[in-house]
């Protein structure tokens, strides 16, 4: 038996072309049970993200796999893109999956996100009768091996990105961030997907000033905030935790005249600055204020880049790892499925 894994993902396109082949998650299940039914196949299981289409499947005869996966891909979705798609046979697929799984694979290195999508992927097939016995032992030997990668090395130690840096920051100040409130100064994209990571870790109550008013309604409507106009938001700052700067003005827009007056007034509630404005928004002498904690994109952009040179350094590790699991597995289709042993007679002392 052979595994076959034909696909794209962000390492051969662009968002563009990914786009046009993604599969809502409403038709995965359904699409690879018919593609599981295409001659030559039985069994099928199809990842659909942002990053990447993959379709794996479980034949006898690779080349006649590929040509039905292919027909297949033309006929429901579009014609394969050249080199965009690529073609791993066993064992090239096998070991795909397996740093898929655990991270390897991903335009952030060892995140854990593409774990619970690939299971989600996975349940639905099995759920829907597109998987047998093959896809079945690898997606779980996958899951195993993505569970030993996070907890026998650190290729997930860390924050690796400016926003996930941040939110960690807030909960070494504030512990939990339920009752926290976030100001957002500027509307801008990096700003955004910073108060999205501090929702996710529980911030509930969110305004947004930006000089362009409907701006801020329309982005503090995304987050479910409140938006306030420019001119207002020093009022507002008096009952806020934490400032998000990241506006386009050319000077400093928070300066420590502006914020001791009003650190005076909040008996000794902390407020923490994340300035990921260039130039930057809160004048550096802030910082020496009591009770308040700065941190600009670079100190950010810095501890998130340390983060990722220790995963660097573990990528030979989890690659070791995951060779050996490939072999383990290569072993079990080579054998037909059978276990260890089987079809071979016991041999005892008494022989």
């Amino acid at each position: 038996m052979e595994i076959l894994c034909f696909g794209l993902s962000h390492h051969t396109a662009p968002i563009e072309l990914r786009e046009k082949f993604a599969i809502p998650d409403a038709q995965v299940a359904p699409t690879a049970v018919e593609l599981a039914q295409r001659p030559g196949l039985g069994e099928a299981v199809i990842v659909s993200t942002c990053n990447r289409v993959e379709f794996y499947v479980a034949a006898e005869d690779t080349a006649h796999a590929l040509t039905s996966v292919e027909q297949f891909v033309l006929e429901k979705i579009a014609a394969p893109a050249g080199e965009a798609f690529f073609q791993h046979p066993t064992p090239r697929s096998i070991r795909h999956l397996f740093s898929v799984v655990s991270g390897l694979d991903s335009m952030v290195l060892g995140e854990t996100e593409i774990l619970g999508q690939v299971k989600k992927a996975y349940l639905a097939a099995q759920a829907a009768g597109a998987t047998g016995k093959h896809l079945n032992k690898l997606f779980q030997r996958a899951f195993n091996v993505a569970k030993e990668v996070r907890t026998k090395t650190n290729i997930t130690r860390g924050s690796v990105s400016v926003g996930s840096v941040a939110v960690e920051l807030a909960e070494k100040i504030f512990g939990r961030l339920s009752d926290c409130k976030v100001m957002i100064l500027g509307a801008g994209e990096t700003s955004e997907m910073t108060a999205g990571a501090l929702q996710a870790r529980g911030v509930k109550t969110i305004f947004v000033a930006n000089r362009s008013y409907d701006r801020a309604v329309s982005l503090a409507e995304k987050l479910g905030g409140r938006a306030v106009h420019f001119d207002e938001w020093p009022r507002e700052i008096r009952d806020v935790d934490i400032l998000i700067g990241s506006t386009a003005a050319p000077h400093h827009v928070l300066t420590a005249a502006q914020l001791a007056p009003i650190m005076r007034t909040r008996r000794d509630r902390p407020l923490y600055c994340i300035d990921l404005a260039v130039p930057r928004d809160i004048e550096p002498a802030v910082n020496d204020l009591d009770g308040v904690y700065v941190y600009d994109i670079d100190t950010l952009q810095s501890a998130a880049n340390e983060s990722m040179a220790i995963r660097r350094q573990e990528i030979v590790v989890c690659e070791e790892l995951i060779e050996r699991h490939v072999r383990e597995f290569s072993d079990w289709l080579t054998s037909g499925g059978r276990p260890p042993g089987f079809g071979h007679p016991r041999t005892t002392g008494n022989a």
